[in-house]
C-alpha cells in the first residue's frame, strides 16, 4: 500500500533551539554556553532586537550552532523606521501585543499588508546581511500561523533561501487551532518548504525547567523529527523584557546545561542538530 505523503516516514531526530536571540545580551550568554556545554543546537535570531549585534558576533563563532531568524511582528523591535511602516508601531517603532486586530489588518488592508511585507523583507535583509547560513524561519508569539504572514514570508524568503519553517504542531494545541495547523503545512507542503512534524515549548513557555525537559524527552514522539524550544538566559523574568515577568529563564538554561538531560537525551539515541542538519535542506 502506498505510504501517505504526509505520513511520518523520517528518521527520528531532535532540534533543540533558543528562541529571542539578540533580545537581551543575557540570552546571548546563555545561548552561547548552552551550546559549547549542553544540549543547544539551534537559535533564532531577533535581528532588530537590542543585543542583535552581540548575538551575532557569538553566532559567528560558534561554527556548529545553527541560526534562524525569528521574525518580530508583535511585542518587539522594528527593522524599518516608523516612517516607512507608520501603521505597525508605536512612536519608539514598536510593534504592539494586539494580533488579533492586528491580524484582521493585515488581511483586510492593502495599504497595511504593503508595510508588513517591507518590514519582512527587511528582516530577511538583515538576517543575510549577517553572513550566517539561514538555518530556517519562525516568528515571535507563532503569528506565521495567519495565512497572510504565512504566504508573505514564503513568498519574500524564497530569495533568501528559505529552506525551513517551524511547524507549531504540540501535542496539546487547542482544537481551535487545528484547522490553522492543517493549514500551515498544506501551504509549506506546496511551496516546497521543509518543517518539523512536532513540537515542544508552547504549554511550557517561560517555565521549561529541568524535571519539564526530562519528561519531555521520556515521553518524545517515537517517529519524526522534533523540535523543542525554550528561552533560555543567565537573568529572569522583567529584566529580559517587561511581557516577560514570569519568565523563568535561567531554570530554562539550567535544564539546557543539566547533566541529567544530556543522560536522558543520550539515551534516546537520537540524532541532534539544526533544521538543516536533520530536514536534508542543507
Amino acid at each position: 500500500m502506498r505510504t501517505r505523503p504526509d505520513r511520518v516516514t523520517r528518521p527520528s531526530g531532535l532540534i533543540i533551539t533558543a528562541d529571542d536571540f539578540g533580545l537581551h545580551q543575557s540570552i546571548n550568554e546563555a545561548v552561547e554556553r548552552a551550546h559549547r556545554k549542553g544540549i543547544l543546537t539551534t537559535a533564532s535570531l531577533m535581528v532588530a532586537a537590542p543585543a542583535a549585534t552581540d548575538a551575532i558576533e557569538r553566532a559567528r563563532s560558534l561554527v556548529s550552532l545553527r541560526v534562524g531568524l525569528h521574525l518580530v511582528l508583535a511585542d518587539g523591535q522594528a527593522m524599518l523606521p516608523r516612517a516607512a511602516i507608520p501603521d505597525l508601531v508605536d512612536a519608539e517603532g514598536r510593534f504592539g501585543n494586539r494580533m488579533v486586530l492586528d491580524g484582521v489588518r493585515f488581511f483586510c488592508l492593502p495599504w497595511v499588508r504593503r508595510q508588513v511585507a517591507a518590514e519582512i523583507r527587511a528582516q530577511f535583509e538583515a538576517f543575510a546581511a549577517t553572513g550566517l547560513r539561514l538555518d530556517h524561519v519562525n516568528t515571535h508569539k507563532h503569528f506565521h500561523l495567519h495565512p497572510t504572514l504565512l504566504r508573505l514570508i514564503i513568498d519574500i524568503g524564497r530569495a533568501f533561501g528559505l529552506r525551513a519553517v517551524r511547524w507549531p504542531n504540540e501535542a496539546h494545541t487547542p482544537l481551535l487551532l487545528k484547522p490553522w495547523l492543517a493549514f500551515v503545512r498544506r501551504n509549506l507542503a506546496a511551496a516546497g518548504i521543509s518543517h518539523n512534524d512536532y513540537l515542544v515549548g508552547i504549554a511550557h513557555s517561560g517555565r521549561f525547567d529541568e524535571a519539564a525537559l526530562i519528561d519531555t524527552l521520556d515521553h518524545l514522539p517515537r517517529r519524526g523529527i522534533g523540535e523543542i524550544y525554550l528561552h533560555p538566559a543567565l537573568i529572569s523574568g522583567a529584566e529580559i523584557a517587561p511581557s516577560m515577568a514570569n519568565y523563568r529563564h535561567a531554570d530554562e538554561f539550567a535544564a539546557l546545561v543539566s547533566p541529567r538531560v544530556r543522560a536522558a537525551l543520550d539515551r534516546l539515541g537520537l540524532r541532534t542538530g539544526g533544521f538543516s542538519d536533520l530536514l536534508g535542506v542543507a
